[in-house]
């Protein structure tokens, strides 16, 4: 009925055996990866010159010339640096000099830093030495949207009557 080499096959295929699903993702698979390092502050050099605004989420130093606004978490503005804009981060020191608005957490102008505008901050500090024309304002927090809210304006008064002659 059967040859021989028919009924090796039959048995042959009876001993496979379907493979093995692979088992779920365990616990033992789980990622183990450390928490990202932080990298190093970006930074404009004292020979670059950037006309546009400047956003991160991490540290600048800027040497350089920034024409434009600088958003980031902690920014340094070295000695030789010159910005022309709002300057806006959870920390600011300024060691040189901003034309415009300086606003952070904690603000800190050094002795060779100059600002000519305002400065919103909830901490500040301003060494002996430093150049400041502007106003200071303190704010609980000074990185919101909304801005420094002005001082309310005196309503205009309506001059006296003339008094008249009988």
């Amino acid at each position: 009925m059967f040859s021989k080499s028919k009924m090796n096959d039959q048995a042959t295929k009876a001993d496979d055996k379907p493979a093995a699903a692979p088992a779920p993702a365990t616990a033992e698979f789980k990622s183990t990866s450390a928490p990202k390092p932080k990298s190093p502050p970006s930074l404009i050099s004292s020979d670059l010159t950037v006309t546009g605004n400047i956003k991160t989420s991490g540290d600048i130093q800027i040497e350089g010339e920034v024409e434009g606004d600088i958003r980031a978490h902690l920014l340094t503005i070295g000695e030789s640096a010159v910005i022309r804009g709002e300057c806006m981060a959870d920390d600011v020191v300024v060691h040189g000099h901003v034309i415009g608005r300086v606003r952070g957490l904690k603000v800190r102008l050094t002795s060779t830093a100059r600002v000519e505008g305002d400065i919103i901050h909830k901490t500040i500090a301003i060494e002996s030495g430093a150049h400041f024309e502007g106003s200071v304002q303190r704010q609980d927090d000074p990185l919101s949207k909304g801005g420094a809210t002005p001082a309310p304006k005196a309503a205009p008064t309506k001059p006296a009557p003339a008094p008249t002659k009988s």
